[in-house]
């Protein structure tokens, strides 16, 4: 049987991308190639275009290398092979380009290059920013000239093509549409060098391909090399089918060695579970059936059917996501119409999902289904971490979940989540920089999401919320956040040089706040959405921390101490000592007016307010990160943190600050007894964490931002912090709570740090630390220091 419009993913594993270094004409000068598109009236507006050219190869080429973009997404062929999705998403200014060496898919004679380029117009997701659709190829030297893009391609639109737009339970879904493909309507064969190009139109020239920097008459694209390896491609099967109506299921469907049929003029449907949240593109063989409708939904979850108890669209409750019987099916969905020719299914763009309901509505001919698979896709992140805490199966299976969050949000940037924003907002990405530094030694996102986020600043000082977006949005306190990240990158990271370029963006971002500062250095009335924590607690709106009647907030002032005692540190080491200086006296003063300000004498805490009538483990937490409290006075506070429950809880993102906390005050042995919220996710069967701690109601079943054991399980509990920028030297600082064995290992810029440790008789502890070499550090254990040295070290203390 064959299918057309075949698409072989699990072949990109082969591909190249930045194999060789790229000529610096590419880099330098205006392309040769041209940005070409279909022509026409539709510019902006939703379309699907397919592009080709034929060209001849004389001879086998060892390397062929060339240089591809598009606007807004493509995937390039040669010969019908895959071999290049993209551009990785950017903006006008930074518009990425892939470099791919396709000379192993090239042969002697004719060979046909195609790419399939799509605009989503006004249905993009909100992550993807556009100027207009086109395409553009350059060959990188001389050799490859002749596969440049001009007026000598081809291109028709696919009208096959429409978009689905999902109708969910929560408004705010900003992903992107559906497909709809109505293969009646799709040509076959255009990928082949023996394609007819009856009514195919020449390409419209726009303008040349322009490196940024490079100057021109034009206004389009900056065209900037791609700075991250190209995404992962796995084939991996479906696990089980939960439901089946109207249909005879063979056993073993889902293995791939069995079809079934649905006979003509039935409505059939499949629930299939995957077992496990996933992002991944879809692929449906089948034949026959001629105007069959078949709809594949996908979701992370289903939902609770309520009744009557409340209109069907606010029913939002999940309950455990095992279950599936009482439970409803809403979620993203794509379409075909089947034309009776065999033919292959896959999505424009990968689908996020646990659960896929598969429709199908046979007209007057039988249908025959041969396969159901998918493409797992995501950044490809290794897993270099070890952990083995007294053989405990409930931490390797915390440790396991959150990886698989954190891959989950991790494209070709960092994303909240992948189901209904895949936006890269800095409270987020900072959590996920840690723990793709702690659990992968892979820095390469981590750069990536700290220039991006950088080039969205404003005007005005602070950088957007969230970048690469469509759509503005302004939170003030993330810019504080990517203050943070850039300190994390230069204790953590390995590139100095990195760092600095990047302090003149700290600078702008505290020279907005001061316009906000008052002559005692709390904030009044900072603008925008001054988002802290989903908390649910009094005084808290819409994520916003209790503000007083002047326009102050303890959380505002706090986080903003906090940025300049990590800004001063950097100006110290890296930037201007008149700079750290003027950082210094703005850390004296808040600190004062903090103390003075917020402290409540009677009940021994921070209040989040001047009038002390709200109180929050938020405000407390960062008093202690920001050192407003050091010593005993830290260690109490940080006692009554946790165990004062009419405090307003932070949910399991902010827990990442709190546990900080309590390690910073020498409760660090606290942290695995504080695991409940991970506990919880797990016993409601989810396979990635929610996004809030009411997990029963959460809108997304996928946030990496509570995947924060992936950075504590080793920096509290085996102890490994960096002592210097760069990872340097260490300082391993184990709280081992209530366990007797335990080791495990980190990547680090020289190699791996491995430790183990073993609580014997009369509490001694043999402890064994491998550092890299030129690695130097110290080992702390109850309050005594011992020296390590890079290599083996062998403590019994």
């Amino acid at each position: 049987m064959k299918y057309l419009f075949i698409v072989p993913f699990f072949f990109i594993g082969l591909i190249s991308l930045f194999a060789q270094q790229i000529s610096p004409a590419v880099l330098n000068v205006k392309w040769n190639a041209k940005w070409i598109a279909a022509g026409g009236d539709n510019e902006r507006g939703y379309a699907v275009y397919n592009f080709r050219k034929v060209i001849t190869i004389a001879e086998k080429q060892e390397t062929f290398i060339i240089h591809v973009s598009a606007d807004n997404r493509y995937k390039l062929f040669v010969n019908g092979m895959l071999v290049s999705l993209g551009p990785a998403r950017g903006d006008l200014f930074h518009w990425n380009f892939e470099t791919v060496d396709i000379a192993g898919y090239l042969i002697n004679g004719q060979n046909v290059v195609s790419a399939t380029v799509w605009n989503y117009g006004t249905f993009k997701p909100a992550a993807q920013i556009s100027h207009r659709t086109a395409f553009i190829l350059q060959g990188d030297s001389d050799k490859e000239q002749t596969i440049n893009s001009n007026n000598s391609w081809k291109v028709e639109q696919d009208s096959s093509y429409s978009p689905l737009v999902p109708d969910l339970i929560y408004s705010y879904y900003v992903a992107g549409p559906g497909d709809k493909i109505n293969y009646n309507l799709k040509e076959s064969g255009w990928q082949t060098i023996h394609f007819e190009e009856r009514n195919w139109k020449q390409a419209v020239e726009l303008s040349n391909g322009l490196p940024k920097g490079v100057f021109d008459w034009s206004e389009d694209w900056m065209l900037v090399p791609r700075s991250i390896p190209a995404m992962e491609l796995t084939m991996q099967r479906m696990q089980v089918i939960r439901k089946a109506n109207n249909i005879l299921m063979p056993q073993n469907f889902l293995d791939g060695n069995h079809s079934f049929v649905v006979p003509a003029n039935t409505k059939a449907m499949l629930l299939i579970d995957r077992g496990m949240l996933t992002n991944a593109y879809p692929v449906l063989k089948f034949t026959k059936g001629k105007n069959t409708l078949v709809s594949i939904s996908y979701a992370e979850a289903l939902y609770v059917d309520e009744g009557n108890k409340s209109p069907w669209k606010e029913q939002n409750k999940k309950g455990n996501r095992n279950e599936v019987e009482g439970k409803r099916f809403v979620g993203v969905m794509d379409q075909c119409i089947a034309d009776g020719n065999p033919q292959l299914f896959t999505s424009l763009v990968w689908r996020t999902f646990r659960y896929i309901q598969l429709e199908i509505s046979t007209a007057g001919e039988a249908i025959n289904v041969d396969d159901f698979y998918s493409i797992f896709t995501g950044y490809p992140f290794q897993y270099k971490a070890t952990f083995n805490a007294d053989n405990e199966p409930l931490y390797h299976t915390i440790l396991e979940t959150g990886w698989r969050t954190a891959r989950l949000c991790a494209m070709e940037t960092y994303m909240d989540c992948p189901y209904y924003e895949q936006l890269q907002y800095i409270g987020d990405t900072r959590i996920q920089a840690l723990i793709s530094l702690f659990n992968s030694g892979d820095d390469r996102l981590v750069k990536n999401a700290i220039t991006q986020l950088d080039n969205s600043r404003m005007p005005e000082g602070i950088t957007l919320s969230r970048y690469p977006s469509a759509n503005a949005q302004q939170i003030p306190p993330f810019s504080l956040w990517w203050i943070g990240m850039l300190h994390d990158y230069w204790m953590y990271g390995n590139d100095v040089a990195f760092v600095k370029k990047y302090l003149m963006g700290e600078r702008q971002i505290l020279n907005f706040f001061s316009k906000y500062q008052g002559k005692d250095g709390s904030l009044y009335n900072t603008p925008y959405w001054c988002f802290t924590d989903w908390a649910e607690g009094k005084g808290w709106t819409k994520g916003i921390a209790p503000t007083g009647h002047d326009g102050s907030a303890a959380a505002m002032d706090l986080q903003l101490l906090m940025a300049y005692r990590l800004a001063a540190e950097l100006e110290k080491k890296l930037g201007s000592a008149a700079l750290a200086a003027d950082y210094s006296k703005q850390i004296q003063q808040l600190t004062k007016t903090i103390k003075q300000k917020y402290w409540d004498k009677e009940k021994n805490i921070f209040a989040d307010t001047k009038e002390r009538d709200f109180f929050s483990q938020h405000t407390n937490a960062m008093a202690i990160l920001a050192e407003v409290v050091q010593g005993n006075e830290a260690t109490n506070l940080a006692k009554k943190m946790i165990t004062d429950t009419s405090l307003t809880q932070a949910t399991i993102y902010f827990q990442y600050y709190v546990n900080q906390a309590l390690n910073k005050a020498g409760l660090g042995d606290e942290y695995l007894d504080r695991l409940q919220v991970w506990k919880d996710n797990l016993i409601n069967g989810l396979t990635t964490w929610a996004e809030t701690s009411n997990m029963d109601v959460a809108r997304s079943d996928c946030h990496a931002w509570g995947s924060s054991p992936n950075i504590e399980f080793f920096r509290i509990v085996l102890g490994i912090d960096a002592a210097s920028a760069g990872f340097k030297t260490v300082v391993i600082t184990p709280h081992l709570g209530n366990l007797k064995t335990i080791a495990g290992s980190i990547p680090h810029p020289k190699g791996t740090i491995q430790v183990a440790y073993k609580i014997v008789k009369e509490n001694k502890m043999q402890a064994e630390i491998i550092l890299p070499p030129s690695i130097t550090g110290t080992f702390v254990w109850r309050n005594k220091s011992y020296l390590l040295k890079s290599g083996k070290n062998k403590l019994f203390i």
